[in-house]
């Protein structure tokens, strides 16, 4: 339950929208309110919300998104709070039902360059579940769960249950494995900055939070320290009503501050919808208490490629003490490649957006450079081509002398390169003779 004087406010404020849904519509602002009530309602199967929505939805959409789901490499599951924010109207067009539920009609053949590791955080792991790429920066993968499953999770090939079409790798929240990440990074006193992600950090105990966080505070080469969720945009409830697992991430805060250790949130929203009462209660007391948070968004088609949505998501943000950090060009993850935007587009956008509000609160638009480049500037290509619908980019710090190419949708290109690029002699010809052109400029 939401404390009290919050409580007020929101109320004021926020119509029940949650009873709109068929499901849920007895369903009162206290259970509402409650994360637990969301967790033990979130919906994980067609028919679950098939159940849930009833006759709000037609069938014949029902059929297109169970066909969908057959041949996903994530599996569903939507926290209530999500459900009641797409509009069941227009369900082929709501921005929040793209993110989630992936629809039959809505395929597109995957890129030939496409990987299941398209990053290949494998061939960064030192120990499994920590991925050390950057010479100074390590991501800690503490758990791979989450309180929904994204489309187009760059790690669809660990995240979640198994699919039909994919059976997962797993970094199960045990300490024993975490040991061993700690061990790793005690043993590494290049890495001072530590992401914890997953997975997801809202999918681990308040006890857990404390034991990583201050497990890493122990380490006196590690100077910052971040906890990535989505849990802020999808479960906002949570960071109110379960004050045992933000309290022990704001002790943790303090904590780092006394020994000045940066401990902060990330967050990942996308699209001006999911931001409600909700969120704005939730980011004014992590605001109140000192917490900093930052967030990251990913560029889809169709959600947030509209540049108007783009900069009122940079600008309600920011309005919130949200600090936009990056905008993210969508990695190549299997069954999304409708969400894909060329880079000639993401440019586009990154051009609009720079200036409609400070610089500080204006996002860095990177791609992360296929086959473990890191994160590039959006615009810092070695060489674009786009006919053929790739970029080159160089990582000099990270791995020196490679070149790694990012491939636009194949929608993107005309229909006789589409053909061409599913020709697996005419692709592996057109691959090697651009990165030779991308080699010759360096």
């Amino acid at each position: 339950m939401l404390p009290h004087a919050i409580q007020q406010r929101v109320h004021q404020t926020c119509l029940p929208f949650w009873r709109s849904i068929p499901g849920w519509r007895e369903a009162s602002d206290e259970e509402f309110e409650n994360w637990l009530w969301q967790e033990r309602n979130s919906v994980t199967t067609v028919d679950g919300l098939a159940a849930v929505l009833g006759e709000q939805i037609a069938p014949e959409f029902m059929e297109d998104l169970r066909a969908g789901m057959a041949t996903a490499p994530m599996a569903m599951r939507l926290t209530p709070y999500v459900v009641a924010l797409i509009n069941w109207n227009e369900p082929y067009a709501d921005p929040l039902r793209r993110q989630f539920l992936p629809l039959a009609s809505e395929y597109q053949p995957p890129h030939p360059l496409l990987r299941l590791d398209s990053l290949d955080e494998h061939g960064d792991t030192k120990t499994p579940g920590l991925v050390h790429r950057y010479p100074d920066r390590a991501l800690f993968l503490a758990t791979d769960h989450c309180p929904v499953y994204c489309r187009f999770c760059t790690r669809s090939y660990s995240v979640g249950l198994d699919t039909e079409t994919v059976t997962k790798d797993r970094n199960s929240p045990t300490r024993e494995r975490w040991e061993r990440i700690f061990k790793h990074i005690r043993e590494t006193p290049t890495i001072n900055d530590v992401v914890v992600s997953g997975g997801d950090c809202f999918r681990l105990k308040a006890s857990q939070i404390t034991l990583i966080g201050q497990g890493l505070l122990a380490i006196p080469h590690v100077r910052r320290i971040r906890f990535a969720t989505k849990g802020l945009a999808i479960e906002p409830m949570k960071i109110l009503s379960a004050p045992d697992w933000t309290d022990a991430l704001i002790a943790l805060c303090d904590a780092g501050r006394r020994t000045q250790v940066e401990v902060v949130l990330h967050s990942h929203f996308n699209h001006p919808h999911e931001i409600t009462e909700y969120t704005i209660a939730a980011a004014n007391h992590l605001f109140s208490r000192g917490i900093t948070v930052r967030n990251q968004a990913v560029l889809l088609r169709g959600v947030n490629d509209d540049p108007v949505v783009l900069a009122k998501l940079v600008k309600t943000l920011s309005d919130l003490h949200i600090h936009p950090y990056y905008v993210y060009a969508c990695d190549l993850v299997d069954g999304i490649e409708d969400l894909r935007l060329p880079i000639r587009r993401v440019c586009e956008l990154e051009k609009y957006v720079r200036g409609v509000t400070a610089g500080y609160n204006t996002p860095a638009f990177v791609v992360d450079a296929p086959g473990g480049g890191g994160k590039r500037v959006v615009h810092s290509y070695e060489l674009y081509d786009p006919e053929l619908g790739l970029t080159a980019y160089t990582a000099p710090s990270v791995k020196s002398g490679a070149v790694f190419i990012y491939p636009d949708p194949l929608s993107s290109l005309s229909p006789e390169r589409r053909l061409a690029w599913l020709d697996p002699e005419r692709s592996k010809e057109m691959l090697c003779s651009f990165t030779d052109r991308a080699r010759a400029v360096l």
